[in-house]
């Protein structure tokens, strides 16, 4: 089977349901606590996984409790764990996420062992990064170690799909070594300059991005769908409506479940399809990574569709 590496963070998250997402200076009662794992590099590899991909997780957590905990639920994934290395130095990241009523959430993150995720890891892995069919990766560990993963990728030849979360502005450089750029709204915004408001702006931005490289560029859209830009096809690809609990790691699943997709050789818009139908089921339970959902479920609800 061809195996997808996903290089990324691991988080404990900790979170707070409450009626509303606190203002600034506001304190809101009556929350219910609760923790989960989470972190958008474990979600997406957990993801990958789930929808039935062969997944080598590369990470940095830290020597405690959370990091033993970490790795040992994702072997029992049947996830490649050889690569998810604990430091001493610093804990295990953590995330704090108010989840209001209306499913939406605010998140802080202290990336902690995150940090250590560095070129080192990336050397020692670099025997099965080259093998991979896929390379996935997200913002929340050094953007030097996205730049180095970039760099190395291409000389493997080996296509990179990433996510650009937390949004920052990318630059033509780091935009040309990019196969797939998968990014919500705000990040889209940030990256091309444009505003989503204007007239045709979805088509304007995905030119503009697959004019600087990328194969494929992907506006994910919450429940309308996700608007794909390639040399094939360009359009909208409508979501699934479901009854939203949590949004909290719908872009993460997305991301893992079109990975999969597509390392499986769907075409391009059921790949899509496939990867709607899993970031509509994630948002339906409270969490992270307990939310993710197995490929039966992603085709049960894709086939109902």
């Amino acid at each position: 089977m061809k195996k997808i590496a996903v290089i990324g963070s691991f988080n404990r998250d900790m979170i707070i349901q409450v009626s509303h997402i606190p203002a600034r200076g506001e304190t809101v009662g009556n929350g219910r606590f609760s923790e989960a794992f989470g972190g958008k590099g474990a979600n997406q590899a957990l993801a990958c996984a789930r929808a039935g991909g062969s997944i080598i997780f590369v990470s940095s957590v830290g020597l405690d409790s959370v990091g033993n905990q970490a790795i040992q639920q994702f072997v029992a994934e049947g996830i490649e764990t050889r690569f998810m290395r604990q430091t001493d130095i610093e804990n295990t990241g953590t995330a704090f996420i108010f989840v209001g009523d209306d499913g939406e959430n605010s998140i802080a993150v202290a990336p902690g062992a995150n940090e250590y995720l560095q070129d080192p890891l990336i050397d020692e892995a670099s025997g099965e990064l080259a093998t991979t069919a896929f390379i996935l990766m997200q913002l929340e560990i050094p953007f030097s170690t996205v730049e180095y993963v970039l760099d190395k990728a291409q000389h493997w030849q080996v296509p990179v799909i990433l996510n650009p979360a937390p949004a920052r502005s990318l630059s033509d450089a780091v935009l040309a070594k990019v196969h797939t750029l998968i990014l919500n709204e705000t990040e889209a915004e940030i990256i091309s300059g444009e505003k989503l408001s204007e007239k045709k702006a979805l088509q304007t931005i995905t030119r503009q991005l697959i004019g600087k490289g990328p194969q494929i560029v992907i506006i994910t859209l919450g429940s309308q769908g996700a608007y794909v830009a390639s040399e094939n096809f360009n359009g909208l690809i409508p979501g699934y409506k479901v009854e939203t609990v949590d949004t909290t790691a719908a872009g993460d699943v997305f991301c893992g479940a079109f990975t999969t997709a597509i390392c499986h050789d769907l075409p391009l818009a059921d790949a899509v399809k496939f990867a709607n139908a899993a970031g509509a089921l994630a948002t339906t339970k409270l969490g992270a990574q307990s939310s993710v959902p197995y490929k039966k479920e992603i085709e049960a609800l894709w086939k109902k569709k």
